[in-house]
């Protein structure tokens, strides 16, 4: 069976010779040493793999385990390699051993797995591992390998592989470090001993289960005696009472922290803690000085700030922020006090008007005093402060001041022209006492209505007055100092216009009123009101009644109701509007006035034709010839159906006209067109009354009388009767010869149709005369080849006749 030997278990001569290959190593061996007998199973049963493939337990099978109990061994699983070895020559790990015949010269060991061949060398004959490198455990702590005896000759195993571990033995080689350092912390001021203030950490590379390489210890280097830290959990707490930030606000702690449990030897490694003390209100606000003065004019304006005060507080923030109040003095109710809370000064504000003629100072005794109180030291001095502020007031040349911020005038709208309507006053407030000059801003009085005395400001009228048009009339005093014209002041001045009974009552509205013909005597016909323009204090009292010369009136009367108003009734019946159609009642109406005034409205009744139940159908004398039992829907229906006729008839000539009109030919192909593109010798575009298209489209269809559109004929003859050829051979030739012989035999086309046609003739062309009068002479054999001699433009009519005369030959 292969098993592993710890180097312990190598001859002594080696080992005393690995024991002296460097002076610091004797304590490492020892340890190495020692080593085995830690990693061993429990009571380390040594478990192996015979070669009959049963397992034993220190050479004894399980058969016999429980017929006695043989002395156990160590299980050499495991080697064991310090880290960062350094010597002359590799360090021999342990030995591979097996169970056959010792000293057997065909063994032949070979290992493989992690390092095998680079880091781990085997020697194939004794078995021996050498580290050949320096190892590192933070790099990695452990390799696994196979190890297995094979014949030298052939390679073939003699025993079944066996893995085992190498772990890299721990050396205290990695100071502590401080990651997340340096650091901050704050803690309150005037905190007791013992306050949290802050919690750092240090970590350690090196292996935190053996040994005490990575066991770390804290300790202050720097920050003692006012803070201290607990070894173990690096927690710092303050040590010294009542530090206060207002004296000293940052401290600089430096930590140090050592492995090997804080002994000799072990490595350290420091950080910085910047510890802040933050602020508590332990200090009250206290003014910069006991008494403060200020001067300020008279003039100056409500909320103005008259002064600003200053209260120092050596705290910050919040705890820094002061309220200030005035608590005694003669200006309390002159002045007020608030915060700037950009710069926490107290201000002082006017909230009273300043006269000095009236009082020249004032003295006030201020307070200042925190917003927010920390209960802890409120038992301490009072956290407020107090100071005197004295405010002296200077004269200035002040506006004049009216004996009313506003005035109010009344005058009858009947006031006579330059009487007095009112008065305004004022005053210089100064001890010089300048004269006022008055005036009236005409901005307010466009139509210059008033007057004011510009010494005694006594305020008159101008113009007539009306209250009807005008009840209102608001204006602008302006007072200015005689010695100083910059110096003005304003009143605003509302004249009411006081009524006076000067218009009198009238119709409401124009009224028109009707009687129905089959009406009833005193039935009432319409109900009138008045209405006056003027405004009596105590309201309108109208009274109406008729015209002396009709007070006996034989066909109305009037009734006075007991709200000013007037109904007008019938005296009988039996109202005819063909006798009279229309009749006007004038009415007197009367108000309450001082004195009274009347005037006459005139009311006009229409008789008209009443339904029986005294709706009004018609109030025309015309109408009543139309029959009675002809509603107003009859009318309406009968002249509905005379407009229906009207349309049917125009309608029906509208296309019996369009049904006669002449088709019109628009095709994109016309051969006009194509004659006119040629410079076919006409009218050209212009001559649209030529000739018939639809006949050259259509030469057999029949040739019935076309009038011409250009002239009118002096009398009328039978349509002549056209050629007719047969259905499939149109000869254009032949039909235009026919419809020349027919154009000049025809009495009724004068010479105006040869002229029309040379008239329109085209320019520039290059061609003779194509003139149908030279054409009806011609011979029908005529040669076209001269065609092709008038240009580009001819070519292709030339070759269509020189086609036309080889058939004819043909």
């Amino acid at each position: 069976m292969l098993s592993v030997l710890p180097p312990t278990c190598v001859t002594m001569p080696e080992r005393l010779g690995e024991m002296f290959m460097d002076v610091w190593t004797p304590l490492i061996i020892l340890w190495i040493a020692v080593l085995p007998h830690v990693y061993m199973a429990p009571k380390n049963e040594s478990h192996t793999l015979s070669t009959n493939g049963t397992m034993e337990l220190n050479g004894v099978s399980e058969e016999q385990k429980l017929l006695n109990r043989s002395k156990r061994g160590w299980v050499w699983n495991q080697m064991f390699v310090l880290e960062e070895f350094s010597g002359p020559e590799p360090i021999l790990v342990g030995r591979l051993h097996t169970d056959l015949e010792p000293g057997s010269s065909k063994i032949k060991y070979i290992l493989s797995g992690e390092g095998a061949g680079t880091i781990f060398v085997i020697n194939d004959k004794t078995g021996d591992i050498h580290a050949m490198k320096r190892l590192d455990r933070e790099e990695k702590a452990e390799y696994t390998l196979t190890a297995q005896a094979v014949d030298k000759d052939t390679n073939k195993p003699l025993e079944p592989p066996s893995e085992f571990i190498i772990k890299v033995q721990d050396i205290n080689d990695n100071a502590p470090e401080f990651v997340n350092g340096p650091y901050n912390a704050t803690v309150p001021e005037m905190s007791i001993v013992g306050t949290f203030v802050t919690k750092i950490t240090a970590t350690d590379a090196d292996d935190p289960v053996y040994g005490n390489s990575a066991k770390l210890v804290y300790s202050i280097l720097e920050g003692q005696p006012y803070f201290s830290i607990e070894p173990h959990t690096a927690i710092i707490k303050t040590a010294l009472s009542n530090m206060d930030r207002e004296a000293r606000e940052k401290y600089i702690v430096v930590i140090q922290a050592k492995d090997m449990g804080g002994h000799m030897g072990g490595l350290s490694g420091t950080t910085t803690v910047t510890v802040t003390l933050t602020d508590v209100n332990d200090n009250p606000p206290k003014f910069a000085m006991s008494q403060y003065q200020f001067v300020v004019p008279e003039d100056i304006g409500i909320g103005d700030t008259v002064g600003r005060v200053k209260a120092n507080d050596r705290d910050t923030g919040d705890n820094a922020k002061s309220s200030f109040d005035i608590i005694d003095g003669d200006g309390k109710d002159v002045f007020e006090m608030s915060t700037d809370p950009q710069t926490q000064d107290g201000m002082i504000r006017l909230c009273k008007p300043l006269d000095f003629e009236r009082k020249k100072f004032y003295i006030l005794k201020v307070e200042a005093a925190n917003v927010h109180i920390d209960p802890r030291f409120i038992s301490g001095v009072p956290f407020k402060d107090t100071a005197t502020v004295k405010i002296t007031v200077e004269d200035a040349d002040e506006p004049p001041v009216f004996s009313s911020p506003t005035y109010l005038l009344e005058v009858h709208e009947n006031a006579i022209i330059n009487g007095v309507i009112g008065q305004v006053s004022a005053r210089d407030p100064d001890a010089s006492s300048s004269p006022i000059r008055f005036s009236i801003d005409r901005h307010t009085d466009l139509d210059h209505q008033f007057n004011i005395n510009a010494d005694d400001g006594k305020i008159k009228l101008a113009t007539e007055l009306d209250r009807e048009t005008n009840m209102w009339h608001n204006i602008t005093v302006v007072a200015t100092e005689a010695r100083n014209h910059s110096q003005i002041s304003r009143v605003p001045v509302a004249i009411k216009v006081l009524d006076v009974n000067d218009n009198a009552p009238e119709f409401a509205t124009d009224y028109e009123a009707f009687l129905c013909e089959n009406g009833k005597p005193g039935q009432i016909i319409q109900t009138v009101s008045a209405i006056d323009k003027d405004d009596p204090r105590n309201g309108h009292f109208f009274i109406y009644s008729l015209l002396p010369d009709m007070a006996n009136n034989p066909n109305f009367t009037i009734k006075n109701n007991e709200d000013n108003s007037l109904s007008v009734l019938a005296r009988h019946n039996g109202f005819n509007r063909l006798k009279q159609e229309v009749y006007f009642l004038p009415i007197i109406i009367s108000d309450n006035g001082n004195p009274p005034l009347s005037s006459t409205s005139t009311l006009t009744i229409r008789v008209c034709g009443c339904s029986s139940d005294g709706v009004v159908q018609s109030c025309n004398a015309e109408a009543y010839v139309l029959p009675i039992g002809l509603s107003m829907g009859a009318l309406i229906a009968i002249l509905a159906c005379i407009v229906l006729l009207l349309v049917i008839v125009v309608l029906f000539v509208t296309l019996r006209r369009h049904k006669n009109e002449p088709l019109i030919i628009k095709d994109d192909e016309d051969v006009r067109e194509n004659i006119i593109r040629y410079d076919d010798e006409g009218g050209g575009e212009e001559d649209t009354e030529a000739f018939d298209i639809a006949t050259l489209q259509n030469p057999d269809g029949i040739n019935g009388y076309l009038p011409r559109k250009d002239i009118k004929p002096d009398f009328q003859f039978m349509p002549r009767q056209g050629h007719t050829s047969t259905p499939n051979g149109v000869d254009v030739d032949e039909f235009i010869n026919v419809r020349l012989h027919e154009a000049d035999n025809d009495p009724t086309a004068p010479p105006y149709d040869s002229i029309q046609i040379y008239g329109y003739e085209g320019r520039g062309s290059v061609a003779g005369s194509l003139s149908s009068l030279e054409s009806s002479v011609s011979d029908s054999d005529q040669n076209f080849d001269y065609l092709t001699d008038w240009g580009p433009r001819f070519k292709r009519l030339g070759e269509l006749y020189s086609v036309g005369e080889s058939d004819k030959e043909t």
